[in-house]
């Protein structure tokens, strides 16, 4: 099984493929992983434009058969949610277009999922993300490490 994890957002979006084969191996392999960036100079449009582009190009090299995904916590900032927004809704219907299964997991769930504890932290989640599935390049930003647990968290419930 195939799982494309999305960290959802428009100026960066956490990508990560993960594979789980239950009968070959007991841990999940990385098989790609990045944060894609779009500049804040291009009109709003013009990036949701590059981020569809960017997942369907995705889809299409690693045939994912699931897309897990974050869903939104809104915060203060209605602008700001509302974007994010726009572009989850961009890497959802890619996936459509594609008949991926889809799969949504709040923060919560994904924090439980990867540390065991709800209110872990930013580090206690990279800590343990680390852990759980080998890594072999240095990661910059947290959108990369978010989409590789949200594709953990994925795989932990089709385990269970």
């Amino acid at each position: 099984m195939r799982i494309l994890g999305i960290d959802p957002g428009f100026e960066r979006v956490g990508i990560a493929v993960i594979e789980k084969n239950n009968e070959t191996q007991n841990k999940e392999q990385l098989v790609y992983s990045e944060c894609f960036k779009t500049l804040p100079s291009l009109h709003f449009n013009e990036r949701l434009g590059l981020i569809g582009e960017e997942i369907k190009n995705i889809i299409n090299k690693h045939n994912p058969d699931i897309l897990a995904i974050e869903t939104l916590l809104f915060n203060s900032n209605q602008k700001t949610a509302m974007k994010v927004a726009e572009a989850r809704g961009v890497i959802v219907y890619e996936a459509i277009t594609k008949k991926l299964e889809i799969c949504e997991y709040t923060p919560l769930q994904i924090k439980i999922a990867i540390a065991g504890y709800g209110r872990a932290d930013k580090k206690q989640v990279t800590n343990m993300v680390k852990q759980l599935i080998k890594i072999e390049k240095n990661i910059k930003y947290d959108d990369e490490i978010d989409a590789i647990a949200v594709s953990l968290t994925c795989s932990a419930s089709y385990r269970a």
